[in-house]
């Protein structure tokens, strides 16, 4: 296999391992899959957050988003890997699944699905392929695949 070939499968290695350690609530490994301070501050912008610099805000607020998510699952669609030197840049669809705390006398929250559409940029370093920057946003409208009418039509 061609090294292109070996360095697009690490990536997406790394980018699954990201979103499954969202799904354990696993924080040290998610911790881990970020880049470090050595190697640039990080960025994230979760859908309807502002933006949020450094690792402090960041790992905050995935935290925050694990203390009060019961279940998340992604199921991850139209993934795509381009790669720079040692920069790589994945767009992907990520169909969530979620529940949060039940309601008094249910065994279960209310679970809700949404579409997010998310670039992670991640940047090799010694210790593999680390996130850079993670940004989200919701998908508010469905795609037709249509040409939009032309104005007065």
């Amino acid at each position: 296999m061609s090294g292109a070939g070996t360095e697009t499968e690490a990536v997406e290695q790394a980018n699954t391992a990201f979103y499954e350690a969202m799904e354990r609530g696993d924080f040290d490994t998610l911790s881990d899959l970020w880049l470090d301070a050595g190697h640039g501050e990080i960025s994230c912008v979760h859908p309807g957050w502002p933006l949020l610099t450094g690792r402090g805000e960041v790992l905050r607020s995935y935290a925050l988003i694990m203390a009060n998510t019961e279940y998340i699952q992604f199921f991850l669609t139209d993934v795509r890997v381009s790669l720079a030197g040692d920069t790589a840049l994945v767009t992907c669809t990520e169909n969530i699944l979620s529940g949060g705390p039940a309601e008094e006398g249910d065994d279960l929250g209310p679970l809700v699905g949404q579409l997010v559409v998310a670039t992670n940029v991640f940047r090799r370093t010694p210790e593999g392929w680390r996130v850079w920057s993670h940004h989200g946003s919701p998908v508010l409208a469905e795609s037709s695949g249509d040409e939009a009418e032309e104005p007065g039509s």
